[in-house]
């Protein structure tokens, strides 16, 4: 019988109670899977986002408007009264203030590539921040480099309150020979752009001005004469 040889076995092996190779456990190795639905951006994140989008938007529309502007290269509109006429005003006992006033007002629109539509203008008259004429101006399209006149008048008579202020203004310009005189002129109007208008704006025009009264009766009618005088615009 042949000697029996002892089997030898490598490291991964070893006799078990009984003598039979066994193989050894290996201990359980971690496994890490990542998490899902989970953000470290949280709250923080979004408000950045929001604000990158503001801020495209507002550069998008910057970037806008000044390629508008250097194509139509806009300008103000001009408003001035290029002369007055005042042949009555008297103010009564009673506190009515007897009126008779004209105006041409000039509006020149300088632009080279915007024309302005108006719909109607309306005009009222004030004296010593009280109102006493009104007058309604029809509608008109005005081109390109362009001046139009518009004449106003108005007529009539209306009760002033406060009358002791009023009445104190009165006497004193009536002595120096002149009245200052107010009028808003307040237009609807559409600026035209090719074949493209805009929505209705409204501006309001002040004009203020000093006119002496034009009577051959009067002994307080001024040498001076009307002077040519700009109106403010106020646009918003």
């Amino acid at each position: 019988m042949a000697d029996s040889k002892p089997t030898h076995f490598n490291g991964a092996y070893y006799a078990g109670p009984q003598g039979a190779p066994t193989v050894p456990q290996q201990p359980p190795q971690a496994y890490y899977r990542p998490g899902r639905g989970h953000s470290s951006c949280g709250f923080c994140c979004i408000i950045g986002t929001f604000l990158k989008i503001i801020i495209t938007i507002v550069v998008i529309i910057g970037i806008a408007a000044l390629v508008i502007w250097l194509v139509l290269r806009p300008t103000a509109i001009k408003f001035y009264v290029e002369n007055a006429s005042l042949t009555q005003f008297n103010l009564t006992n009673t506190n009515t203030l007897h009126y008779d006033l004209k105006l041409n007002v000039s509006i020149t629109n300088h632009n080279r590539k915007i024309g302005i539509d108006y719909d109607n203008l309306e005009a009222a008259a004030y004296y010593a921040g009280e109102r006493f004429g009104w007058d309604q101006l029809p509608g008109f399209y005005q081109g390109h480099k362009n001046t139009t006149i518009l004449q106003t008048a108005f007529k009539g008579q209306s009760l002033i309150v406060p009358a002791d202020f009023v009445a104190n203004v009165f006497n004193d310009q009536k002595a120096r020979g002149f009245y200052y005189v107010d009028v808003k002129i307040k237009p609807n109007m559409r600026f035209k752009i090719g074949h493209l208008k805009t929505t209705k704006y409204s501006p309001k025009i002040w004009c203020y001005f000093q006119v002496p009264l034009d009577s051959k009766n009067s002994s307080s009618s001024a040498a001076g004469g009307f002077t040519r005088t700009k109106c403010d615009v106020d646009y918003w």
